[in-house]
């Protein structure tokens, strides 16, 4: 999956501090052509997003040093990641953490344990949108939260 408007295959921040999701996470996204780099907290997340400029960012919500949610937050806060697709991928479905995800402007909300390719196919249908819309954002993604 070579995006027209990037010329290189998408790359994925996958952000869990459980390394075995992140490796079952990159292993699936690696099978469709897809790039990964891996952190394991949000402030490495943050550093990651700075050097590697990723397409699309996965973050686990509960995590230490910076949670997911944080993490979320200053991405949305500066704008050069401001829209930045992220998808939370999390064990946690209380309805006010769905609610604090939406008002950051998370883009889609995949509960654990999940199956891959829901995962993979939500990541696809958001890098399809941020190429469409694709100047340096991702302008106009659709909300997929309720997936």
């Amino acid at each position: 999956m070579i995006s027209p408007a990037l010329q290189r295959p998408p790359l994925v921040l996958v952000v869990d501090d459980q390394e075995s999701l992140r490796t079952l996470i990159r292993m699936n996204l690696e099978l469709e052509g897809i790039d990964v780099v891996e952190a394991r907290d949000g402030a490495e997340g943050l550093v990651l997003v700075e050097q590697c400029r990723p397409d699309l960012v996965t973050l686990d919500q509960v995590m230490p040093r910076m949670d997911g949610l944080t993490a979320a937050a200053a991405l949305r806060a500066d704008p050069r990641t401001a829209n930045l697709p992220i998808v939370m991928v999390t064990t946690s479905t209380a309805p006010a953490h769905l609610s604090r995800a939406r008002s950051l402007g998370v883009d889609a909300y995949v509960s654990k344990p999940f199956e891959p390719d829901e995962l993979v196919s939500t990541i696809r249908e958001l890098l399809s949108l941020r190429c469409a819309h694709r100047g340096p954002s991702a302008e106009g993604a659709a909300d997929t939260l309720n997936r």
